[in-house]
């Protein structure tokens, strides 16, 4: 192979490698931004359903023992 053919190749793969990172960084920060996008809701979602469920367990905890009081039985 002669010299200028090698060159040039070389520089082809240099060229290619710099293209194929570019665009898997491009592809990265996309997918990123989207999971980011769905996940901002999703963990705002998650934290509203989580304070619903604390308050239903004290609501729910009052009510057993509004029972068992009614019952005779001592609360725990």
């Amino acid at each position: 192979m002669d010299t200028e053919l090698k060159q040039y190749l070389i520089e082809m793969e240099e060229r290619l490698k710099g293209y194929v990172n570019e665009r898997c960084e491009q592809v990265e920060t996309k997918l990123l931004t989207e999971f980011h996008r769905w996940a901002s809701p999703a963990e705002a979602r998650s934290r509203t359903i989580s304070a619903a469920l604390r308050a239903i367990d004290v609501e729910m905890e009052a009510i057993d023992d509004r029972v068992k009081k009614l019952e005779g039985r001592p609360p725990q």
